[in-house]
């Protein structure tokens, strides 16, 4: 009785943590992509962008647990598939609009108004998905599940994002070199690139993340 008390209550945390993530990076991304176009810091826009398309997938993510507590399949089915191949093409955009952006940034020595909403934005970020990467695997390690293990681990690339953003706004702010917004951008667009393969990958296959066992 106990054994199925917890796992009940594992999995609605789950559940919790994957409506936390959807609305999180919601508000995410409409805060980066305003204050990206207000004070014109590409980096910003893009971290925004990604949010958004984070969404996409983490629909995905809470369809597949709702999938878990129905019947304990994780196998992925068709719905997910569509979503990650969403997801996939729309990281491929952004990759691609992201370099354009900022080989023409850096030709034009293009600069930011200011990047402090970029470091304060990247700072919570970080903590954000530092406590959900922690408390992903802590639900996953106790259902003995290994998709929300990996989805748990595929949210590092958000992290990493974030220390991305972190990094150019800082840079920009102390220096006022206005590439180094732009480097920053093509850090994001590389990660973009990366997600998008994934997705792909994923869609294609029942495998549940590149990054899964690291």
């Amino acid at each position: 009785m106990k054994k199925n008390y917890d796992r009940n209550y594992y999995l609605k945390f789950a559940l919790a943590l994957s409506i936390i993530t959807i609305f999180y990076n919601i508000l995410e991304g409409v805060i980066s992509i305003f204050f990206g176009l207000e004070d014109e810091i590409l980096s910003l826009f893009g971290f925004g962008v990604d949010s958004f398309v984070e969404v996409i997938s983490g629909i995905g993510i809470y369809h597949m647990i709702l999938k878990i507590r129905k019947n304990g399949n994780e196998t992925r089915d068709e719905f997910e598939r569509k979503a990650l191949r969403i997801t996939g093409t729309s990281f491929y955009i952004l990759t691609v609009g992201l370099i354009v952006t900022s080989i023409y940034n850096i030709w034009i020595n293009h600069k930011p108004e200011t990047t402090f909403w970029g470091i304060v934005i990247s700072v919570i970020s970080i903590v954000t998905m530092t406590l959900l990467i922690y408390y992903k695997k802590k639900v996953g390690n106790a259902l003995k599940s290994e998709a929300i293990i990996a989805d748990a681990n595929c949210t590092k690339t958000c992290l990493y994002l974030s220390y991305i953003l972190l990094i150019a706004s800082v840079g920009y702010a102390l220096t006022g070199l206005g590439y180094i917004d732009s480097i920053g951008s093509l850090g994001i667009a590389y990660f973009s690139f990366k997600e998008g393969k994934e997705s792909f990958d994923k869609a294609k296959s029942d495998k549940l993340c590149s990054c899964e066992t690291h």
